[in-house]
């Protein structure tokens, strides 16, 4: 090694200080020009956004919806022998409908296609003239009952 080719290993020279006028130039290190380059710049965050156009009134629900799985006449007809039980159960496990996140869904019959079995269908929604195919064939429906949402009725109109 000579003496030429020694190097300190730090310097004793602050860093440029940016942003301050000065030496740096016409920006000052904040960038080109536009509206990030302007004094005083600011941009609305986009949650802001989202949350503004949630309802914010007292007591409100979000809906959730319950996932129904909709079948036919026809493909009981394919998949039953004449007096089955057809719950939402034995369609799941006969592989007809499929769970939905694990829960076993509401099932709805529908009147398209033809019945020559007579079938007994428990626990599912049958429409009317479904459930008047089916009796026809000699087949029986307890039909399951549909939830439906009651409004609370205020002080007011109990008098």
């Amino acid at each position: 090694m000579q003496l030429h080719q020694l190097q300190k290993n730090s310097t004793f020279k602050d860093g440029k200080r940016v942003g301050r006028g000065g030496k740096k130039g016409t920006y000052c290190g904040a960038g080109g020009k536009g509206q990030k380059g302007r004094a005083g710049a600011k941009f609305k965050p986009v949650v802001r956004e989202w949350l503004k156009k949630y309802p914010k009134l007292r007591g409100y629900n979000f809906n959730v919806k319950t996932e129904v799985s909709v079948l036919n006449l026809s493909d009981l007809e394919k998949s039953f022998e004449a007096k089955d039980v057809i719950t939402p159960e034995t369609l799941v496990s006969k592989r007809v409908i499929r769970r939905v996140d694990g829960k076993i869904p509401t099932v709805k019959v529908l009147a398209k296609g033809n019945l020559t079995k007579a079938f007994a269908v428990d626990g599912c929604i049958v429409s009317a003239k479904a459930k008047e195919i089916i009796e026809k064939a000699g087949g029986s429906v307890k039909v399951k009952e549909v939830k439906k949402l009651v409004k609370n009725t205020s002080k007011k109109d109990k008098k």
